[in-house]
């Protein structure tokens, strides 16, 4: 039965275009997370007899895939909506679904103006099939329960990548942090862990089928943890899985997204060291630099703990790359707050950074608790600051980069000459250099030349 299942996984993993099938079209929001679900959708949606149009115009299901960390992410799903409703005006029985989290947040609210017949949360896309099945005009549909154990696991996403190179396999599903700003627990559920021999053959499918990276999801990696249903001996955790993965081939790379600072472990650490192909990139978002921020953010660490485990990091591995995500303009903080993650972003030195303004999420504890007081102007101010900075700190990392060299796997054509090829270093910077002769998929070695903040630009060895 293994086997014929594993079999099945390999037929199914590149889309379905058969023009006989009804179509389905798909937009993405958000995180990668969002990316690989968009993916599970598709595989479920391709066994139920549809086929995969990028063309919106064509399409007899349109399915946004959404986003609620920020408000602008969800009022870009708005605006969609209005655009969506123009092929409903245009085409008798074309079906409109929203799906992911801002499906689970607004639940029966997106039904209100009549354009959407379908919503979906993250928990319920098995479902999708029969949902559409029973919608009629004046019965649309809707299931957003959460669940305790949905990883779907069995499923062998249908990858809808253009590269064929890289691909996303999702480890876990929810978040058990409840950070007071975040809505994530309460739109993708308690963490679950998927069985480790799923991800492992999903990682050999990929493998086996031309792809040389993939990068193992969850809301927070370093807490993955399946419990073995006879013996606790045989549990395993985040770093005996990334070992496990790594094992597939030496000629498959590993990275992982993303870790939660209080919860990465030593071993975890120590595991990167060990194995070559495990990419050196860790992306450890702080959200801010001062400890009363992240007191108020329910963080469950502090500055010093958090310039602790940089440091215990580069001591085992110099050459890793670090990222974080910072937050400006917290519920009450203060110029010196604004400083303190200053400060620290300074200690660190981090090679790249997600920035962003806070944005009040409805329902959570911040929302509840705390009032959204810092103004607008000032929000912008210092997110303008934090940014500059990042971008002189990106530009020193890559100027280290002048004259090193690294391997590479090739991931594409440059966007800007179709002569040259991009690809990313282990520690996650990305590369432009012409490789003659070479490909998509293949190792190569280069030597770093020049660099933007953005960019190292190499020649091959």
């Amino acid at each position: 039965m293994q086997d014929k299942q594993r079999k099945t996984r390999k037929m199914n993993i590149k889309p379905i275009t058969d023009p006989s099938r009804p179509k389905v079209y798909i937009e993405t929001y958000g995180c990668q997370m969002n990316m690989n679900d968009s993916e599970v959708i598709l595989s479920i949606l391709q066994d139920a007899g549809y086929a995969l149009t990028e063309d919106i115009g064509q399409a007899d299901v349109i399915l946004a895939n959404t986003c609620s960390i920020r408000d602008n992410a969800e009022q870009r799903i708005w605006g969609r909506i209005d655009q969506f409703r123009l092929q409903k005006r245009r085409r008798d029985g074309v079906i409109i679904g929203i799906v992911g989290c801002m499906a689970e947040r607004l639940k029966e609210k997106l039904l209100d103006g009549h354009t959407v017949d379908l919503v979906a949360g993250p928990d319920a896309y098995r479902s999708l099939p029969d949902l559409i099945r029973q919608i009629s005009p004046d019965k649309p549909q809707i299931n957003v329960l959460l669940s305790h154990e949905e990883t779907y696991a069995d499923i062998s996403p249908v990858r809808m990548d253009r590269n064929g190179v890289s691909a996303y396999i999702s480890i876990m599903r929810g978040c058990n942090n409840v950070c007071s700003y975040c809505v994530v627990p309460y739109t993708r559920g308690a963490e679950r862990s998927r069985d480790p021999q799923s991800i492992v053959r999903e990682a050999v499918e990929l493998f086996e089928n031309g792809y040389r990276e993939v990068c193992l999801l969850g809301q927070n990696v370093d807490s993955y943890l399946w419990k073995h249903p006879d013996s606790a001996d045989k549990n395993v955790n985040f770093a005996q899985l990334l070992e496990m993965v790594a094992k597939v081939s030496p000629d498959l790379r590993v990275r992982f997204s993303t870790s939660y600072p209080k919860d990465i472990s030593d071993e975890v650490i120590y595991t990167m060291a060990m194995y070559e192909n495990i990419c050196r990139h860790i992306h450890l978002p702080v959200q801010s630099g001062s400890n009363t921020m992240l007191e108020k953010m329910r963080r469950k660490y502090n500055r010093e703990w958090y310039l602790e485990k940089v440091g215990k990091i580069r001591s085992v591995m110099p050459d890793c790359g670090i990222s974080t995500d910072v937050i400006a303009g917290f519920c009450g903080e203060t110029e010196q707050d604004h400083k303190d993650t200053v400060s620290l972003m300074e200690a660190v030195g981090f090679d790249s950074a997600f920035m962003f303004q806070y944005s009040e999420r409805p329902g959570t504890l911040a929302a509840r608790k705390y009032p959204d007081d810092v103004p607008p102007e000032v929000k912008t101010a210092r997110l303008n600051e934090i940014i500059a900075l990042q971008n002189r700190l990106s530009l020193e990392s890559n100027t280290k980069e002048v004259g090193k060299r690294h391997k590479v796997l090739i991931e594409g054509t440059s966007k800007r000459n179709e002569e040259e090829f991009t690809g990313r270093t282990s520690n996650n910077k990305v590369c432009v250099f012409a490789a003659p002769g070479h490909k998509p998929g293949d190792y190569v070695e280069v030597e770093v030349l020049s660099c933007t903040s953005a960019t190292l630009i190499a020649k091959l060895i």
